[in-house]
């Protein structure tokens, strides 16, 4: 987030009475650290093979969701991508594209605004930079890496898409909703208001794609959506609720157990049973804990920690922590691993720079600079078979 950016108001748009009868009451909050480790009496996760959301892709390995999306797993779409990287900035309101075999920025393309992600469709076919002060989306094609005429659409300070690619959310933090589109035509669908969940913003998506869970960085808590039906489930408070900079990116492990929740400054992470009804318990990482990424076999999880010059390695599964890698100077942001896996690529928000990563050992490749306020950087293509937005989350 850009901390004084935030603007909290439209509540003029925000219809609340249809929401509020759905709401179940928040503090599902548990216990802290006395709750036992995921795949100990957790609560299970929703049978994804069982009552999957219709037109979804089937999961492959009810033990990694993400099986589809290995090194090299590329569909035929991402195959016709240009290897790029897409660097949004919220201060100097451009995209710059660089070449991840050479290093070298081979693009600068200034659309106004305050872009925050690049965000690859469903279909992997095209990459939308979102604007949330200029109320756009600038689509990008990825087989030149050229950007197009600007969409409009409301407030997008991050962008996902249904598991079955029907609908594109625009989640807009400022207006406290979340406002769904047609994503071929872009006609507005329809919204929903999420009043209690102030600064929402990141989510992720149960293995069967029914339910979503959005994180509400002003609010110190989550909520629950329907997907279907377009609801609100309920709202969930984490123990202990930082409303400055609370609960930022969510990730849910390989099998489905347990969602993974960064909380900036809680230093760390919550961790949601796969149902998502109670927080299980907090895992410690670094000051300023942000952005989540998988490994491209998914057993490593990847936490960058943004005033610690930091990223926690745990693994995917049980949460532990397996070692630290160390950026100095560095505030390391949001961005993904390579299609191969073997880099990961993250924005220094604070420092205007690129870092690049070796996934085998942490190493610093390489630090390149770039404008001011780098943001939600995008690695393309990826591996998987469809996307369900932000940097480039695929099953």
């Amino acid at each position: 987030m850009t901390g004084g950016r935030r603007r909290f108001a439209l509540a003029a748009v925000i219809g609340v009475s249809v929401l509020l009868a759905a709401c179940s009451a928040g503090g599902g909050g548990a216990g802290g650290t006395a709750a036992p480790a995921p795949g100990g009496g957790v609560s299970p996760a929703p049978a994804a093979a069982r009552d999957a959301l219709p037109g979804m892709p089937p999961v492959t390995d009810a033990r990694n969701v993400y099986a589809s999306a290995g090194a090299g797993m590329l569909s035929d779409a991402a195959k016709a991508a240009k290897p790029l990287v897409y660097v949004p900035h919220t201060k100097s309101g451009e995209v710059r594209v660089i070449d991840p075999a050479t290093f070298a920025t081979v693009g600068t393309y200034r659309l106004g605004g305050e872009l925050q992600h690049v965000v690859p469709s469903w279909d992997m076919r095209t990459l939308y930079a979102t604007d949330d002060i200029l109320n756009k989306v600038v689509p990008f094609d990825p087989v030149t890496g050229r950007p197009g005429a600007p969409i409009p659409v409301q407030d997008p300070y991050n962008m996902y898409f249904t598991p079955d690619g029907s609908t594109a959310i625009s989640v807009a933090e400022a207006q406290k909703r979340l406002v769904f589109y047609d994503p071929r035509t872009w006609a507005q669908q329809g919204d929903l208001p999420t009043p209690d969940c102030a600064g929402i913003d990141h989510a992720d998506f149960t293995p069967d794609g029914r339910t979503a869970v959005f994180t509400c960085e002003f609010a110190g808590r989550v909520a629950v959506v329907d997907v279907p039906r377009r609801t609100l489930l309920r709202m969930i408070d984490m123990p202990t609720r930082n409303t400055r900079m609370g609960p930022q990116d969510i990730k849910l492990a390989p099998d489905g157990s347990v969602f993974y929740i960064a909380d900036h400054d809680q230093n760390g992470l919550w961790v949601l049973d796969g149902a998502a009804t109670r927080v299980l318990r907090e895992i410690p990482t670094g000051q300023g804990a942000h952005g989540l990424y998988l490994s491209r076999d998914a057993t490593r999880l990847f936490v960058t920690n943004r005033h610690d010059g930091s990223i926690s390695v745990l693994d995917a599964y049980t949460g532990a922590i397996l070692t630290t890698w160390h950026i100095p100077g560095g505030s390391p942001d949001m961005g993904n691993v390579s299609a191969d896996g073997s880099q990961l690529w993250l924005s220094g928000r604070y420092d205007r720079e690129v870092y690049v990563l070796s996934t085998t050992d942490g190493s610093l490749l390489r630090r390149i600079p770039v404008g001011n306020g780098p943001h939600g950087l995008c690695v393309w293509p990826q591996p998987g078979r469809y996307s369900l937005g932000h940097t480039g989350i695929t099953r």
